[in-house]
């Protein structure tokens, strides 16, 4: 499921306790090249425990236009430098590779589910 279909439900499932959390991989923050249409109004009062990994430069949501953005205390941000939607990196440009990325996503990832369940 899209991480933007999956935040819209979240909330109903984490109330009936059938998540614990929501963790979304490149969230489409608006469409490409349209920052303006912003897809973030329910995100302002998600309270699921949730984690978006994002790239830096994602075109659906670059760090810089995120940080402007009201969304609620329970979303915690995880930036991967230089990264695009896929979290993949300009070598040339940041020196990681998207293994990298992906590796360490996997280590952020478990320490947030480690959190949530104890």
């Amino acid at each position: 499921m899209g991480g933007r279909v999956a935040s819209m439900v979240a909330d109903e499932l984490f109330k009936a306790d059938r998540i614990a959390g929501l963790l979304c991989v490149g969230y489409p923050f608006h469409p490409i090249g349209k920052p303006e249409i912003l897809r973030t109004e329910h995100l302002q009062h998600l309270q699921t425990p949730t984690l978006i990994c994002q790239g830096t430069r994602d075109q659906f949501g670059s760090k810089d236009e995120v940080s402007g953005y009201e969304i609620s205390s329970a979303i915690q941000m995880k930036w991967f430098e230089d990264g695009d939607h896929d979290l993949k990196p300009r070598k040339r440009i940041s020196d990681f590779t998207h293994a990298d990325h992906i590796t360490s996503m996997g280590v952020t990832v478990s320490a947030w589910v480690e959190g949530l369940v104890g």
